[in-house]
C-alpha cells in the first residue's frame, strides 16, 4: 500500500489526487491529523486512518501495510520527521519518499533549510531504500507573502536574490510520480524547480502586467522591516523566521533553476506568471 501523510494539506491532497489516477484507491492509505477532513478521499475507497507524527503509536496504525510511504514535511524541526521515518521502517516500507527542498543546506539561514538536511541525514541512516525530493520554493508562498502588496501597489519588504519558484501541482504530480515508483527517483534528487528565477522587482513586474495597474518593488532594511511588520501584529519569532528566507535568498540558495522537474513530468513546468494568474482570476 502507498501512504501519504499530510492528505488533507495542500500538497498532500493533490499528491492523493494524481495517485488515484495511477493506481487504484484500494492501494492507497493516509495518514491524517482529523480523518473528518478525509472522508470525501474515504468515499472515493481510499483508507484512511489517524495519524500524528507526535504520536509514534498512531503512526504504527496509520502505516500498517504500508510499501512505499510519502513524509509531507512540516515545520523547521526534524525531530516529527524522524519519527516518522522510524516508524516507517518499523512497518516494513520498501520507499521513503521525503518532501525536501532545493535548498537544504545545515548552513543555511532560513530554519526550515537545516532541519531538511538534518532529515536527509536521518533518511540516509535509516535503511530504507528512499527519495528524498528537493523541491523548489512554492510559488503560493511568494504569492501569498505580497498579497498585501498587490492590494496596496507597493511590495515592500527586505533585499532578496532570485528564486526559482515552483508549482504546489506540479511537485505533487513529481511525488505521485515517486510514489508509484514511474519515475526511477532514488536518493537525493536534484533541484525539482520551476522555469526561472525571479526576485521580486522581477514578481512586480509581473504583477504590474496582470494587474494593469503599477505595482511597485520597495527594499527596506532589515530592522525596518522586522519593525514594521511587528507593528502590524506579526509576532516578532515569526517575522525573524520569516527574514530568514530573505536572507537565502540573497545568498543564492534557491535561485538554480534545474531541468529534473520538467524531465519527470514530460513537460515543461509552470511559469510563475500562470501561478500568480491563476490567483488574480475572480
Amino acid at each position: 500500500m502507498i501512504i501519504v501523510t499530510g492528505a488533507t494539506g495542500q500538497l498532500g491532497r493533490l499528491v492523493v489526487e494524481h495517485l488515484l489516477t495511477r493506481v487504484p484507491a484500494e492501494r492507497i492509505g493516509v495518514s491524517v491529523r482529523e480523518t473528518g477532513k478525509a472522508e470525501d478521499l474515504a468515499d472515493r475507497g481510499v483508507r484512511v486512518r489517524q495519524g500524528d507524527f507526535d504520536d509514534p503509536g498512531s503512526l504504527a496504525y496509520a502505516f500498517e501495510g504500508v510499501a512505499r510511504v510519502l513524509i509531507v514535511s512540516g515545520p523547521a524541526d526534524a525531530a516529527p520527521h524522524r519519527t516518522a521515518i522510524e516508524a516507517a521502517a518499523a512497518a516494513g516500507a520498501k520507499r521513503i519518499v521525503y518532501t525536501s527542498h532545493m535548498g537544504a543546506n545545515p548552513a543555511s539561514p532560513f530554519l526550515p533549510m537545516p532541519a531538511h538536511a538534518e532529515t536527509e541525514r536521518d533518511l540516509s541512516a535509516s535503511g530504507v531504500p528512499f527519495t528524498a525530493l528537493r523541491n523548489g520554493f512554492y510559488a503560493a508562498t511568494i504569492v501569498q507573502v505580497i498579497g498585501q502588496g498587490l492590494r496596496d501597489g507597493e511590495i515592500v519588504a527586505p533585499a532578496d536574490g532570485p528564486v526559482s519558484w515552483t508549482a504546489h501541482a506540479d511537485l505533487a504530480e513529481a511525488a505521485a510520480v515517486a510514489l508509484a515508483e514511474e519515475g526511477g527517483l532514488d536518493g537525493i534528487t536534484p533541484p525539482l524547480t520551476g522555469p526561472e528565477a525571479l526576485d521580486l522587482t522581477d514578481i512586480a513586474a509581473i504583477a504590474s502586467e496582470l494587474t494593469g495597474r503599477e505595482i511597485t518593488r520597495v527594499t527596506v532594511p532589515d530592522d525596518e522591516w522586522i519593525t514594521g511588520v511587528v507593528s502590524r501584529g506579526v509576532p516578532e519569532g515569526q517575522a525573524r523566521f520569516l527574514l530568514g528566507m530573505y536572507e537565502a535568498s540573497r545568498q543564492g540558495e534557491f535561485a538554480e533553476v534545474c531541468p529534473a522537474l520538467g524531465e519527470v513530468l514530460g513537460r515543461k513546468p509552470t511559469a510563475f506568471r500562470d501561478v500568480l494568474a491563476a490567483t488574480l482570476t475572480p
